[in-house]
């Protein structure tokens, strides 16, 4: 961190931002761009801006560049992503790397000629090494070797908080980038070949009531323990951020406590009211044994979570539920 902070050129006291001025949330039909609209919305923002990926393909760098002359957003929230679980990562790591990496470079260098004075990038605690000593420090970046499965993703990600750090060094300009844990939640991807392990818990077991099945079969030993933290949670952290904090080292954002896989099932099954036998399929990967973020620094810029496990969870099922038709599948 000292090395970082030494070569940083950025002079900017943190501070409310101006509710009325352009606001351009990159990714506002995801999951966690979905969430900070929500979070925006109520906070009294009334300028917002959001294109469909239809709209806007974020890959197309004239299109980008032309957005935001048109536009002229003050403050962006880069959370517009290719994303995925640990299937959709190992299978297609070309897409994964390639167009996260597109996406970025071309939203942020059109930041920067735009002249947009606030941007928010969001990251993935995937960035940390695979054994990284729990919990991760945000220190702990480019310390080890990725987790292989989802390896190329990380590296865009990782790309994306150095160009962050490059811009503040070059152009003096207070971005921040943020890691969250595993999110979810409300708009969440519930595919069982594309989603993350928590939507695509719920999706397998609510299918698994619905049609009378006795069992569900879950991959790898249930053994590794992760951190959950509610999408609304992360859009509350993402505001507070943009307005507490600046520094050029990247800020972990999770509830600093973790679950096994087993455990988490074991809540799913009793939310949705799965009363059969869960099987575990041990010749399918597991993913990294363990992944607990520090979020010290999070701490100290005085946010921390506020939604429980277990509410969140009984929240996301109901509306996994009430949105059936039109959930991602």
């Amino acid at each position: 961190m000292t090395d970082i902070a030494a070569r940083d050129t950025v002079n900017f006291t943190p501070g409310a931002l101006e509710r009325s001025s352009t606001f351009y949330v990159a990714g506002h039909r995801g999951l966690v761009g979905s969430a900070i609209w929500r979070r925006l919305q109520s906070e009294g923002f009334t300028d917002l801006i959001g294109r469909s990926s239809a709209e806007l393909d974020l890959k197309d760098r004239d299109a980008v560049f032309a957005f935001f002359a048109e536009t002229k957003p003050l403050y962006v929230v880069l959370a517009a992503a290719k994303v995925g679980g640990i299937l959709a990562n190992d299978t297609y790591p070309v897409d994964f790397l390639s167009d996260n990496l597109r996406i970025q470079v071309n939203v942020i260098d059109a930041a920067v000629k735009h002249g947009v004075e606030r941007l928010l990038f969001l990251g993935s605690s995937c960035i940390y090494p695979r054994l990284a000593p729990q919990p991760i420090k945000e220190d702990s970046l480019l310390t080890g070797h990725l987790e292989p499965t989802n390896d190329a993703y990380a590296i865009a990600k990782i790309a994306g908080i150095l160009q962050i750090q490059a811009v503040r060094r070059q152009f003096g300009l207070p971005w921040i980038s943020a890691m969250p844990t595993n999110l979810y939640g409300p708009g969440d991807n519930f595919s069982l070949k594309g989603s993350h392990v928590l939507p695509a818990l719920i999706r397998r077991y609510d299918d698994a009531v619905s049609s009378g099945v006795s069992s569900v079969t879950n991959w790898g030993t249930g053994t590794p323990r992760r951190e959950f933290l509610h999408v609304d949670d992360m859009a509350a952290a993402c505001l507070h951020l943009m307005e507490h904090y600046d520094g050029p080292e990247q800020v972990n954002v999770g509830t600093g406590q973790d679950v096994t896989i087993r455990e988490i099932a074991e809540t799913v099954a009793q939310v949705v009211g799965f009363s059969g036998v869960t099987e575990w399929d041990t010749t399918k990967p597991d993913g990294t044994p363990q992944k607990l973020l520090d979020v010290s620094k999070l701490a100290e810029a005085g946010w921390s979570a506020a939604i429980d496990l277990e509410a969140g969870l009984r929240s996301t099922v109901q509306w996994y539920r009430d949105n059936l038709d039109s959930v991602r599948q």
